[in-house]
């Protein structure tokens, strides 16, 4: 059987630093940095105090009914508003459509952490009979996929992945996949995440992985520069509307680019450290780049993985090296995490938009914040400011704790 071709037709982001996807390719392109101290709780004590937080979001914009915003996390507020702005911004009319034939993968990496700990001290300090009667529902991850298919009335696979900051990716390879294989001709995709809490906070600097630079928020997300000192948790989400392409044809979508490959693969190595070899990493890039029927030397552009720790930056160019060869020196590299943060299992959501903008608009995001450059990282990062240029064929790498990896390639559609 033939694969189907799956194709982008809607997008939807509430980021730190835009809630649209055009708020989103803008702050991008200008280089705008939404970091600044922790404002959710007190980060006083905290080794790390700042963060990317979301900004005025208003979920009642897109969730009317006040009941159903406070039975849902802040996570599952960000998908369910992500997928209705996706879904508008897809042009479909989804009571002329068959719902059994629209579904839904959206996965995060933490899930309802916040409800989580407000529910342990009501436990502790009044009882188990003074928990909330929803607790379950709310903090479970497959609730965002859960909640869209509820609020939109879509019938289709649903499913939830959680593989930490890999899960937007692999979200979407897997929804590419139902596509082709004929399981539904509509996938809304994706990855949300809203883990600004204490005790997340509190366990990645237990890790040692987050920046301590906290007089200088802006600057803290400095992704393959030799001063970088850790990442930056962020929050938000990415969602896709993802079509088969006849479907999308028939009714005169506006077509942004095409899903055209994914890999994964596992590290087998380290609970949070990424094989030394980059032997994984280079491996799902690959399989990507196979899947799709590319060769190496057709990619256009690289968004990393690029969290601004020690590690991962360092062994992602090798992975990029190593796959690429000497072609690795030529091929633009940027990390949109010096601007938006990490998102954990909103990352690749959010990344995948800038993908795709970026193979429709033949515009490269920049690298920010690079200003020392490091021996171990000599690619080319688009330091500083966005670049015009042709890209025909982008890909998109996550790297997730467990050695998850996972790579999305998005390439320009023609008919």
């Amino acid at each position: 059987m033939e694969r189907r071709r799956v194709v982008v037709t809607g997008l939807g982001a509430v980021t730190p630093v835009g809630n649209s996807k055009d708020e989103l390719w803008a702050a991008l392109l200008a280089g705008k940095n939404g970091a600044g101290r922790i404002t959710q709780f007190d980060p006083s004590g905290f080794d790390s105090q700042i963060a990317f937080e979301v900004k005025g979001f208003d979920p009642s914009k897109y969730i009317p009914n006040p009941k159903d915003v406070r039975r849902m996390d802040r996570f599952v507020q960000f998908a369910v508003c992500c997928s209705k702005m996706a879904v508008e911004d897809s042009g479909l009319d989804l009571s002329k459509e068959d719902p059994y034939r629209i579904g839904v993968v959206v996965g995060s990496g933490i899930g309802g952490l916040k409800v989580i700990q407000e529910q342990t001290l009501v436990w502790k300090e009044k009882g188990p009979s003074r928990l909330a009667p929803l607790l379950i529902p709310m903090l479970i991850v497959n609730m965002a996929p859960g909640q869209i298919s509820i609020q939109l009335g879509l019938k289709g696979p649903n499913s939830c992945v959680a593989t930490a900051c890999a899960t937007g990716n692999h979200s979407i390879g897997e929804a590419m996949r139902l596509i082709q294989h004929g399981y539904a001709d509509i996938m809304i995709s994706g990855g949300t995440e809203s883990a600004i809490v204490e005790t997340a906070v509190g366990g990645f600097c237990a890790l040692t992985a987050l920046s301590k630079r906290n007089n200088e928020p802006e600057r803290a997300s400095r992704p393959f520069d030799k001063d970088r000192d850790g990442f930056v948790m962020g929050e938000g989400c990415g969602i896709a509307v993802l079509e088969e392409l006849g479907h999308a044809m028939k009714r005169g979508a506006r077509i942004y680019a095409e899903v055209a490959g994914y890999g994964m693969s596992g590290d087998a190595y380290h609970m949070t450290a990424p094989a030394p070899s980059g032997e994984g990493a280079a491996m799902c890039m690959k399989l990507a780049l196979e899947d799709g029927g590319f060769k190496p030397e057709d990619v256009s552009y690289i968004n990393a993985h690029g969290t601004s720790t020690e590690l991962n930056d360092k062994i992602e160019t090798l992975a990029i090296k190593k796959l690429f060869g000497q072609q690795a020196y030529k091929i633009p590299v940027s990390s949109t995490k010096s601007m938006t943060g990490h998102c954990l299992g909103a990352a690749g959501g959010v990344e995948f938009i800038a993908c795709v903008m970026a193979v429709k608009e033949d515009i490269v995001p920049p690298t920010i914040n690079y200003e020392t450059p490091d021996p171990l990282c000599d690619l080319d990062y688009v330091p500083n400011k966005a670049r015009k240029t042709k890209v025909d064929l982008a890909i998109s790498n996550a790297f997730g704790f467990g050695g998850h990896n996972a790579c999305i390639a998005v390439k320009k559609f023609l008919p």
